[in-house]
This record gives C-alpha cells, sequence and structure tokens, in this order.
C-alpha cells in the first residue's frame, strides 16, 4: 500500500470511499476494471495486476440479478455489474431502439424475434432482466446516456403499429430528461462510420475503465484494448456529428410515431 486513505484510493481510480471499503472488507464481488486501477495505482507488477484482474473476472458475479430463479448469459452479468459504476453511456443503434430506451412491450417483441428458439418463459426473464437495468436511469445521480439511433430503429414495426408508436413516445419522453440525449441518423446521411452494427460504449470515472460491448448473434464482445476504444470513441463522435441535432430528432421521432 501506499499510505492513501480509501477516500484518497478510491478517488484516484474513479469508485467511491464505500466501493472500496466493501472490496476491503470482501462484502461482495469485485469489479475486474477497478481491480485493474487499483493495481497500477498500488505499483503492482504487470504478472500480479494480470493475475488478480483474471480471477476478478473469474469470480461469480454477486448481483440483485443473481437473485433470479433462471440463468442469465454471461455477457449479460459483466453489462450489468459495469453498469452499476458507469457514469456515461454512448450507445450507437442501428437495428433496434437501445435496451435502456425500450418500452416492455417492445422488448418482448425483440426477444421473441431474435431468440425463436426460446419459451415464453424465457423470454420473459430476459425482458424482466432489462426492465430491472433501466432502473439506473432513475438513480438520484443517473450516468448521462447519449443515444444516435438509426432512422431504421424508428420505421421497422416491431410488435406492430400500436407498439412502435408507443415505443416512439416513450423514447421522445425520455429524450426530455436532462441527462439523456437522442439523435437520429436520417437515411439521407448516407453510409457512416459504424455501418458494421450496433455498440454501447461504457465510460468510467476515469478512461482505463472504460469497455466497449458489441452486439453479436447470441451474446456479445467485449472490448478493452486502447486501440479499440480509440475507434470506438472516434466512430461515436463522427456518428453523433453526422445525426439530427436534439431538437431535430424529436421532431423526426414524432413525425414517425404520427405515421408521417
Amino acid at each position: 500500500m501506499k499510505g492513501l486513505t480509501l477516500e484518497e484510493a478510491g478517488a484516484r481510480v474513479g469508485i467511491s470511499k464505500a466501493t472500496l471499503s466493501r472490496y476491503e472488507t470482501k462484502e461482495g464481488t469485485v469489479k475486474w476494471p477497478a481491480v485493474d486501477a487499483l493495481c497500477r495505482e498500488y505499483g503492482a507488477t504487470d504478472e500480479e495486476r494480470l493475475a488478480l484482474v483474471e480471477l476478478a473476472k473469474g469470480a461469480k458475479i454477486q448481483g440483485w440479478w443473481r437473485s433470479l430463479a433462471d440463468p442469465i448469459p454471461e455477457s449479460m452479468n459483466l453489462m450489468l455489474t459495469l453498469e452499476d459504476e458507469v457514469i456515461r453511456e454512448d450507445h450507437y443503434a442501428c437495428m433496434y431502439i437501445p435496451g435502456l430506451l425500450q418500452t416492455r412491450a417492445y422488448a418482448e417483441a425483440v426477444h421473441r424475434a431474435s431468440e425463436v428458439r426460446c419459451e415464453e418463459r424465457e423470454v420473459q426473464h430476459m425482458v424482466d432482466i432489462r426492465m430491472k437495468r433501466q432502473e439506473l436511469l432513475d438513480r438520484q445521480e443517473p450516468p448521462r446516456i447519449w443515444a444516435v439511433i438509426d432512422e431504421a430503429a424508428l420505421r421497422r414495426q416491431v410488435g406492430g403499429s400500436e407498439v412502435m408508436r408507443q415505443q416512439l413516445q416513450h423514447l421522445l419522453a425520455l429524450a426530455q430528461r436532462p441527462h439523456i440525449n437522442v439523435q437520429i441518423l436520417p437515411f439521407a446521411r448516407g453510409a457512416h462510420a459504424a455501418a458494421v452494427g450496433s455498440f454501447a460504449f461504457l465510460r468510467g470515472q476515469a478512461p482505463e475503465l472504460d469497455v466497449v460491448y458489441v452486439d453479436l448473434l447470441g451474446g456479445g464482445l467485449f472490448m478493452e484494448k486502447p486501440e479499440e476504444l480509440d475507434r470506438y470513441r472516434l466512430a461515436f463522435e463522427y456518428l453523433s456529428a453526422q445525426a439530427l441535432d436534439l431538437e431535430s430528432s424529436s421532431d423526426l421521432i414524432d413525425r414517425i410515431s404520427k405515421g408521417s
């Protein structure tokens, strides 16, 4: 140790004094991005740091979702854990409205289409998790959510016209919150910086805690190498620059919701 107080050590790696105290007293699982940052701060060797990070990644993650009767995909475990401490999430969505901004009916339709072999019980289980995950939007100090959504996601009829109308009205309402920005990337912009697919950039209190999540069939992929983060950070900046401004985006959402 370097003789730092809990508050000083936590501040240096972007976690709260209370969180660091829980880590030291073994109350709850230590999140691997925090392990990595603490090892760097305390001067651990690369070998020690990598070994501890691997232990943290392999540890059984404990959270509210672990009380659920059915298991959830490991990639979702990690997403939920990381979201406990993010200060900002940047989402680019080309197929569907981002999960954090979905209504229940829309989320159910997405899961039924995506997981065609799943029983209805499994669909409801995954939607329950998504709805619970959205509670982070109502925290006293919620993370900033910045979503760039392709126009295609607004016009794709997921669940039918009424489900879509309610979803777009819900999106409009969320866009009025001070910590949520919604931009629409219209068809007229043509080719753009992320034609490969949707992704989420999870930003921690320090750059070394940043992680990118890329949607894949049957799960997702997390990226954390500096060059990967730089690529997706730049891609999101380009997407935001190409998209409509906030007011024009809301106008387009409203028109589409009314069938225009």
